[in-house]
């Protein structure tokens, strides 16, 4: 038996699936011990059975995953482009809208809230960022593989974790390499778990070496109180559920009707802004206009004092179109394409893993202080080095809990890996596509 799929039921859909990845969660301790996200679990459950239904011929399964309709690209597509009809993806909004927030959020303020151990934290993650893909990319060489595979199992997958490695598929597609989103996806599936594993006992290791204990009487009353004082960490630690956020959007009323026209406008600046990079010659993924003008509209208006850009609105609008697009992205996998290149990927990932321990070892624990607070922060860079913020998160909170507080690694990693990471990371990616194609 055949079933088609249209566009349309494919992204309607992401709302059951993201529902089922959160029943998953609920079910399994495990998935919620190595902090793999609900629209993954729900997607590749999806993606997991139209799999079985296809090897043992009982239901063959296939989702149209491209649009033509004028009113829906228009808002990622310049109209020398758009006049076309070209087909798109019918998830690509929610993806460039998704780093549209990103970019709405770098705001200088944020920056200077860890004063100047922030641009460090960033300039030491883009600098690991940077050596996975050259490791990645000359292991692929050397294995006779596209070098373009060590790019997905660098900091594609690993530092940018699941929205980096779908947002770039199509760009990587059209750099040469047919099978980036599948190979993307069970690469950052795979950071995530060993990111999970690997913080805590390094951080744990380097803490009873140095003798850096601390009393642990207050440490969870600190952590709770810098969660309260800190909306990025509290909005990367509870994303809530996908009635939850739609509840929380509908209730916002006008503000996020408002802010959701601000995101359309920057898109569609961002298309025409990534049309023109684009026309150098350059391979550019399809949401750096808009991340970039973003950027730039935010802090401009920030400089003339004007503040009515709400955060916590951002981050929503953030979490519910990347769920959405994750979902959907997970959903599409073609897991058999995975075969060929499964033991070159292995050998690189697992490199990656031996990159990251002696990084954040000689690199990281003694730029940022050589002492707890970097200890603690070193596993927090384990975390969100091998796939997500919520995953640096939960490896300083488990050190946290048991050798003290650490006020200062609680502001600094969530704010680095939650969003500044993002932008240098996508110019790291960038250049090194340009470089290798």
């Amino acid at each position: 038996m055949e079933c088609t799929v249209s566009a349309w039921w494919f992204l309607f859909a992401s709302v059951p699936v993201l529902m089922l990845g959160e029943l998953l969660v609920r079910r399994w301790s495990v998935l919620t011990r190595y902090n793999i996200p609900v629209p993954v679990v729900g997607g590749l459950a999806v993606c997991l059975f139209i799999l079985m239904g296809d090897v043992t011929g009982l239901c063959r399964i296939t989702m149209e995953t491209k649009v033509d309709a004028s009113w829906w690209t228009w808002m990622v597509t310049p109209e020398p482009e758009w006049m076309k009809r070209p087909e798109k993806a019918v998830n690509l909004p929610f993806l460039i809208g998704f780093f549209t927030c990103i970019g709405l959020n770098a705001t200088w303020d944020v920056l200077k809230q860890g004063s100047w151990q922030v641009p460090l934290f960033l300039a030491i993650a883009t600098v690991l960022a940077i050596l996975q893909n050259a490791l990645g990319a000359t292991i692929a060489f050397l294995l006779g593989e596209n070098p373009l595979l060590g790019v997905i199992c660098g900091s594609l997958s690993q530092t940018g974790g699941h929205g980096t490695a779908l947002g770039f598929a199509d760009t990587l597609v059209q750099a040469g390499y047919a099978s980036a989103a599948t190979a993307g996806a069970a690469a950052a599936t795979f950071g995530l778990v060993c990111g999970g594993l690997i913080g805590g006992p390094i951080a744990a290791q380097m803490i009873r070496k140095h003798q850096l204990l601390r009393p642990r009487h207050s440490a969870a009353e600190e952590i709770n109180a810098l969660h309260e004082e800190n909306a990025i960490t509290e909005a990367t630690l509870h994303e809530g559920t996908i009635v939850s956020q739609l509840r929380n959007l509908l209730r916002g009323g006008m503000s996020v009707f408002l802010h959701l026209l601000l995101l359309i406008a920057l898109m569609k600046a961002g298309a025409w802004l990534s049309y023109a990079l684009q026309q150098s010659g350059m391979v550019f993924p399809a949401y750096m206009g808009s991340m970039i003008a973003a950027v730039i509209l935010r802090n401009g208006l920030l400089a003339l004092g004007v503040k009515q850009i709400d955060s916590r609105v951002i981050d929503a609008l953030s979490q519910l179109m990347l769920g959405v697009f994750l979902a959907t992205a997970m959903m599409s996998l073609q897991l058999k394409e995975l075969a060929a290149s499964a033991l070159p990927m292995l050998l690189i990932l697992g490199a990656q893993i031996v990159l990251s321990y002696f990084f954040v070892r000689w690199v990281t624990f003694p730029l940022m202080g050589k002492d707890y607070d970097a200890a603690v922060i070193v596993a927090g860079h384990c975390g969100f080095g091998h796939g997500a913020t919520p995953s640096a998160v939960a490896n300083m909170d488990a050190i946290c809990r048991k050798f003290g507080p650490s006020r200062r690694a609680f502001l600094i990693v969530p704010i680095v890996g939650g969003m500044l990471i993002d932008l240098t990371n996508s110019l790291n990616i960038t250049w090194f596509l340009n470089f290798l194609k």
